[in-house]
């Protein structure tokens, strides 16, 4: 289902801050900046990180500590408005230094290094809604 049309508004490249929280980074940034509907990129670098599979049976996440180092080998996600703020969705691919990969919705990780690019749209706002069919906060489209 198609939520509207956007246009590309603003990007942004950011060099994240060592020892920040990279979710709640993202989310105070597009706090300050207003920003509501986008799409990012990351690479890098974290010291640990929390991933997660969701259990579609149960209709909760199962989550996976990560405690050493890994590299950013992708990590995207989007922003858009839950409960009137801001709201980041992720899910990041992490290698260790044997490049063993492991993967999934990405709760946190505290960053060693990291560079992103927001692309933030004009269009519809994009609002989370919790879906009973599968217990995910899920997007509907508004006009602002």
């Amino acid at each position: 289902m198609t939520l509207g049309d956007f246009k590309l508004k603003r990007s942004h490249i950011i060099s994240v801050a060592h020892g920040s929280d990279l979710l709640r980074f993202i989310t105070e940034l597009a706090e300050k900046e207003k920003i509501t509907n986008a799409v990012f990129f990351g690479i890098g670098a974290l010291k640990c990180a929390t991933l997660g599979a969701y259990d579609q049976q149960r209709h909760e996440y199962l989550e996976i500590a990560i405690e050493t180092p890994h590299e950013i080998a992708s990590c995207t996600g989007n922003i858009s408005l839950k409960d009137g703020k801001p709201f980041v969705h992720a899910h990041a691919v992490l290698s260790d230094e044997k490049g063993s990969v492991k993967a999934g919705h990405l709760f946190g990780g505290v960053v060693f290094a990291a560079e992103l690019l927001i692309q933030e749209f004009d269009g519809p706002r994009l609002e989370r809604k919790v879906d009973e069919l599968t217990g995910l906060s899920l997007w509907e489209a508004t006009k602002n």
